[in-house]
């Protein structure tokens, strides 16, 4: 059965794109032009063909890329003004659903779908239990679950993350992630902004007032090299026996 709630007590604001949706949007514009996560993405869980869900989708930017050969896609939002964002991007794509719901309790039936993809909505291990549980529940047996992380091992941008948040342990991270049963693709890609006015006011979205100031005094031009884990979880028949242990 889906499950639901009607608590967004519990819902974690973003802290950039609840705020900012369109710098974040030219955020996301900016990344990976080579199409290097893409790429790894189709490896590790092709879509073509299969029923998709995208957790955390924020205003849709990467579902018309699921729609492209994906049978049926679903985005899931929290956030109710990102929900109107995101249908009004796949308004012509009669296959793509959006609809408002949480990590933890997917408007979803149990498996119900073949990938369940989530972009940096997972950044620190530990505590997003839940939602891996979730996405086991939905997806079908040989379905995958696939996190799109940002890795803070990668300078400069892992440089930055790490000064902003001192406490985040990237070891402690994977540790959790491999326990869980994850398997770990890591990915060295770029930013491209059109004009540093635009990476000016990303970087500013993305950390602190102090952090902000120093990343911009280090990059020079308008690229910044990023590093993305890949964290993938298959579902196989026995989880629903077993139950899944997070």
């Amino acid at each position: 059965m889906p499950r639901s709630s009607e608590d967004r007590s519990a819902v974690v604001p973003s802290p950039n794109i609840w705020r900012w949706p369109d710098v974040y949007e030219a955020e996301n514009r900016a990344q990976d032009p080579d199409g290097a996560v893409e790429s790894v993405l189709r490896d590790v869980a092709s879509w073509t063909g299969r029923d998709v869900v995208d957790v955390g989708c924020g205003a849709g930017f990467h579902l018309p890329m699921f729609a492209a050969d994906a049978r049926r896609v679903v985005g899931v939002e929290p956030h109710p003004p990102l929900v109107a964002r995101a249908r009004r991007r796949t308004a012509h794509l009669s296959h793509v659903r959006v609809t408002e719901g949480r990590a933890d309790a997917l408007p979803l039936e149990d498996a119900s779908v073949d990938v369940v993809h989530a972009r940096t909505a997972y950044f620190f291990g530990p505590g997003c239990g839940p939602g891996i549980a979730e996405a086991m529940r939905v997806l079908r047996p040989g379905g995958a679950l696939v996190i799109v992380d940002l890795d803070a091992t990668v300078p400069p941008y892992g440089d930055w993350m790490r000064r902003d948040l001192p406490r985040y342990d990237p070891a402690a991270v994977e540790r959790f992630f491999a326990a869980q049963g994850f398997e770990d693709r890591r990915v060295r890609t770029r930013w491209v902004f059109d004009d540093r006015r635009t990476l000016d006011a990303v970087i500013g979205i993305e950390f602190s007032r102090a952090v902000a100031d120093r990343a911009r005094r280090e990059i020079a031009g308008t690229t910044v090299e990023v590093g993305y884990r890949i964290h993938v979880r298959r579902r196989t028949t026995l989880d629903r026996a077993r139950g899944t242990t997070v």
